[in-house]
C-alpha cells in the first residue's frame, strides 16, 4: 500500500520542495498548514504562519494536485510559546521560541493529529536528517551546514524520530530553489521568513518590553550603579548596545538579577565562563560520550566540552571559555554530524 504522509506546509520554498520530492517518490502526501493566529506585518516582511502563508501554500497543493488542509493553533501558540517567552523574559531569562514551537506544535500536537488521522509519516522542509548512531536513532546535519537546523530540533521525542521524513538533508538552499523553479511552483523566490513568526512589525523587545516596564539599576559586577534600566524584558546576556550609559569602555550584560530587578553590567572579558548547568534534558541516545561538541546558540559554532550526570541537571565544562552563555537558551550536543539532544541552560557558573 502506498504509504502516507502528512507534509507541514508553511508557504515557504523549503516545506514546498519537500511535498514535490515526497510525491515524486511515489507516497500519497496531504498538505497541513498551521494558522497561528499571526498578523502579517506593516513591513511586509514574510511570516511562516500569516495569512499570506496559508494561502501560499493552498497555491502549492493546489499546484501539485494534493490535498492542502488548514489546522487552528492560535491557542497552542499563545499557551505554549507566548506565554513562555513573556515569562522567561520576566525571570531575566532569554527563552528560543522556535525551540518550543517545534517542541510542543509542530512535532508534538500536529505529529499526533497526523498519528490519528492514519498518515504513516510526518515531514517538514527542515534541513535536517535521521541517522543511526550505535543502534539509536537520532538526528544529523544536513549536507548544507550553512543551513543546517537541528539546533531547533533538539527537544523532538525520540520516539518520534521513525516517523519523521526530511527531503532536504541531502540539499543545499541553491538546488531547492532551483528544484521549486523547475516545478513552477509560485513561492520559488520567496524570500525567506522571519525568526520569530509572532513578532511582525516590531522588534520582540517591544513586545517584553510593553509588559516588563518596571524600570531598576544598572550595576556593575563590584555592585555600583551605573544608571537606570527601562524594565529587564528589553535586555540579554552579552548586549552592548541601547545600555544607555557612557563609561568610556565598552560594556556588556553579563547578567540578569530578577530578584533585584537590576541589569549586570561588564567589560568584554566578564562574559566569559567555561561551565554551565543544563535542565529539561531531551537525549536521543544514553551512548553519551563523555567528550563531545555543544553549541550555546544557533550562530555559535560547536566547542569541545565535556558532560557530567545525564539525567536531571547535567554539568558542562567546555575545553575554553565561551563569550556570553545565555540562560534561557538551548544548549545542543553533537558527535560529529550526529545530534544526539539538548536541554535547557539554566545557570552560568563563572
Amino acid at each position: 500500500m502506498t504509504k502516507k504522509v502528512m507534509v507541514a506546509m508553511s508557504g515557504g520554498v523549503d516545506s514546498s520542495v519537500a511535498a514535490a520530492l515526497l510525491k515524486k517518490e511515489g507516497y500519497s502526501i496531504t498538505g497541513i498548514t498551521m494558522c497561528l493566529g499571526v498578523k502579517q506585518g506593516d513591513d511586509e516582511t514574510p511570516s511562516c504562519c500569516g495569512p499570506q502563508a496559508v494561502s501560499d501554500a493552498r497555491r502549492v497543493c493546489d499546484m501539485l494536485d494534493i490535498p492542502h488542509y488548514v489546522m487552528d493553533f492560535s491557542e497552542a501558540l499563545e499557551k505554549h510559546v507566548i506565554q513562555n517567552f513573556i515569562d522567561e523574559y520576566a525571570a531575566g531569562r532569554t527563552p528560543n521560541p522556535c525551540v518550543r514551537c517545534n517542541r510542543y506544535l509542530k512535532f508534538d500536537i500536529l505529529l499526533r493529529k497526523a498519528q490519528a488521522l492514519g498518515f504513516d509519516y510526518f515531514s517538514t522542509g527542515h534541513y535536517a536528517g535521521v541517522s543511526d548512531y550505535n543502534g539509536d536513532l537520532v538526528l544529523s546535519r544536513p549536507q548544507d551546514t550553512t543551513k543546517d537546523q537541528t539546533y531547533f530540533l533538539y527537544a523532538v521525542k525520540k520516539e518520534a524520530l521513525p516517523r519523521l521524513l526530511f527531503p532536504l538533508a541531502s540539499l543545499d538552499k541553491a538546488t531547492v530553489r532551483s528544484l521549486a523553479r523547475d516545478e513552477g511552483l509560485p513561492v520559488s523566490d520567496k524570500e525567506e521568513s522571519q525568526d520569530i513568526c509572532f513578532v511582525t512589525g516590531t522588534s520582540y523587545r517591544e513586545i517584553t518590553g510593553r509588559m516588563l516596564q518596571t524600570t531598576g539599576n544598572i550595576v556593575d559586577c563590584r555592585g555600583t550603579v551605573l544608571g537606570k534600566h527601562r524594565g529587564i524584558g528589553n535586555y540579554t546576556v552579552g548586549q552592548r548596545k541601547g545600555l544607555g550609559i557612557a563609561t568610556g569602555t565598552p560594556l556588556y550584560v553579563v547578567k540578569i538579577d530578577p530578584q533585584k530587578n537590576a541589569v549586570i553590567v561588564g567589560s568584554k572579558d566578564d562574559l566569559g565562563a567555561r561551565k554551565l548547568v543544563a535542565r529539561d534534558l531531551n537525549l536521543f541516545t544514553e551512548k553519551i560520550p563523555p567528550k563531545l561538541a555543544a553549541k550555546i546558540r544557533y550562530a555559535h559554532k560547536a566547542a569541545s566540552c565535556e558532560l557530567t550526570g545525564h539525567k536531571g541537571d547535567m554539568t558542562v565544562t567546555f575545553d575554553m571559555p565561551q563569550e556570553a552563555i545565555t540562560p534561557g537558551q538551548s544548549i545542543v550536543f553533537y558527535d560529529g554530524n550526529c545530534m544526539l539532544g539538548g536541554g535547557i541552560i539554566d545557570k552560568v557558573i563563572p
